[in-house]
């Protein structure tokens, strides 16, 4: 007779086995599905790519690249921009640049230099000063009155000074020079503090001019002038506003002898010219902006056009 643990044993065994065979027909099937399922798709795949290489080549979608392109720009034989196409590509990236970041091209900077000149004038007690000054052309030059002018409160211990002489010197040689015209200012850093002097006619490229200055807060200059009576250097800066007393306040270098020297704008015009700075500061300056009235004496300016007066070169 069986006893009862030998057939709870047997009972047990048997349970397990059931489920066992239970779960591999289960995968069986479940694995036979997901075959039937990935041979379709497979299947599909196969047609679809059949489907492709039978399509026509002219109907094939091509990628296509970022850069941007012009449909009516030339083209070279093997399909690439022509090179005048090239070349006023590169223009107008140079040009977005220099606009962008406030630049003018190196060329342009040093032609602008070649018309400056340093400035000299000596008074009647023997003391020299020394500035700056921008050729308008017909040996006409623009500058700064109490470059070339004695004014009032300069020294009040010596109110007899007198300037005598006033000299620019070019191609290494001093060329004297007469003044012809002036503002109004009897001080320094003031909206009259201008002057017009000649000399012979000089080999040298007439500025262009705007007496318009159109400028916004932090607008970009550069400003040429005689740094400490070494030469013409050149230095950038942004425009701060327009004071009351009609000068503008900028950021940009004012050391001794840039007065008269030149401001100009992002063409390379002169829109006006250093005459100061704060007391203390060399960083802090303040530009005169020019004015037609500060022609009337310059014949090649007796019609004054903003943007294309004196464009002799």
């Amino acid at each position: 007779m069986i006893s009862r643990r030998l057939l709870l044993f047997i009972i047990l065994t048997c349970t397990a086995a059931s489920f066992f065979t239970l779960g591999v027909w289960h995968a069986r099937n479940n694995e036979a599905l997901d075959r039937e399922t990935y041979d379709a798709k497979l299947d599909a795949i196969r047609a679809e790519v059949r489907s492709e290489l039978g399509r026509p080549r002219g109907d094939t979608t091509l990628p296509a690249g970022t850069s941007g392109r012009a449909d009516a720009e030339a083209k070279d034989g093997d399909g690439a921009p022509s090179a005048a196409a090239r070349a006023k590509m590169v223009a107008q990236i140079k040009q977005e640049l220099q606009s962008e970041m406030g630049l003018l091209p190196v060329q342009l900077l040093r032609e602008r230099r070649t018309s400056f000149v340093e400035l000299y004038s000596t008074d009647n007690l023997g003391k020299t000063n020394y500035g700056t000054a921008g050729y308008l052309g017909h040996g006409y030059f623009i500058t700064v009155k109490h470059g070339v002018v004695a004014l009032k409160g300069e020294d009040d211990r010596q109110p007899s000074r007198k300037i005598v002489s006033v000299k620019i010197v070019y191609a290494g040689k001093e060329i004297p020079a007469k003044v012809v015209d002036t503002g109004d200012a009897d001080v320094e850093v003031h909206s009259g503090d201008w002057a017009i002097i000649k000399t012979r006619e000089v080999a040298l490229p007439a500025l262009r001019v705007d007496t318009s200055f159109a400028y916004d807060f932090a607008d970009p200059i550069f400003r040429l002038g005689n740094d400490y009576s070494k030469g013409i250097i050149l230095s950038t800066g942004y425009v701060g506003q327009r004071t009351s007393t009609g000068l503008v306040t900028c950021l940009t270098d004012g050391h001794p002898g840039v007065s008269g020297g030149g401001v100009l704008d992002q063409r390379g015009d002169l829109v006006g010219i250093p005459i100061g700075r704060m007391q203390g500061d060399f960083r802090f300056s303040f530009i005169l902006p020019l004015r037609t009235e500060m022609l009337r004496k310059v014949p090649s300016f007796d019609q004054v056009d903003s943007h294309t007066a004196g464009d002799t070169q």
